[in-house]
């Protein structure tokens, strides 16, 4: 069984984490994770662009130093880019030392390539202990989400995955997508059709 909604108990758990945002304002916060990868990335631009909507992107560092330009578009469109990790590194299974490494090699190239300064962490696969937390958390806000799409998932029904999201999307959700190779054939099914009925229901997006 496939879970939308993050429950209530386990943000209540983790409160130092960001899990949503404002409740009383009719605004969600569209994240992406795993770029920037061609012919995903881009797509998810012309589709915001049409919608006249904001994201975040969540960019693994190894993909920004492949495809930087694509990087610096997200940036020149006016999208948000959070810290990813350099290699998509999983907290516990790797040493803090090389993590926090890791996190901050990423740092650097995005910097480097697209001049933006990260303020925002997302733990891929949204792996995170407390120990790892206690360092990131001096420099970053770690973003969870409370609603995620499960686009990466193969053998997916797309109509139900987009009928869940439209379900459990609240004032202030932060709502989870990927802009990765295997999540495209998911994306380009659900995205179009979730962000037809969040124009329809006058939420605005806005970036972490």
């Amino acid at each position: 069984m496939l879970f939308y909604k993050v429950p209530g108990i386990i943000q209540n758990l983790f409160g130092s984490y960001t899990w949503h945002k404002d409740r009383k304002q009719k605004t969600v916060y569209l994240t992406f994770d795993d770029g920037p990868v061609p012919s995903v990335s881009d797509y998810v631009l012309r589709l915001l662009e049409d919608y006249n909507m904001k994201a975040t992107f969540f960019m693994v560092g190894d993909n920004v130093s492949k495809n930087p330009d694509l990087a610096n578009e997200i940036a020149q469109k006016g999208h948000g880019i959070g810290n990813h990790t350099y290699h998509h590194l999983k907290a516990g299974k790797t040493p803090l030392s090389l993590y926090l490494e890791d996190v901050e090699q990423c740092r650097k190239t995005i910097l480097e390539k697209t001049g933006i300064e990260t303020k925002t962490f997302r733990p891929p696969y949204g792996s995170i202990n407390k120990r790892y937390a206690r360092h990131l958390l001096q420099e970053y806000e770690i973003v969870l989400w409370d609603v995620i799409s499960w686009d990466f998932k193969k053998g997916l029904n797309s109509g139900v995955a987009l009928e869940k999201v439209k379900k459990y999307t609240k004032n202030g959700s932060i709502v989870l997508f990927h802009d990765q190779q295997k999540s495209k054939k998911n994306l380009q099914e659900i995205l179009p059709k979730y962000l037809d009925y969040l124009s329809s229901q006058g939420f605005q997006t806005a970036l972490l």
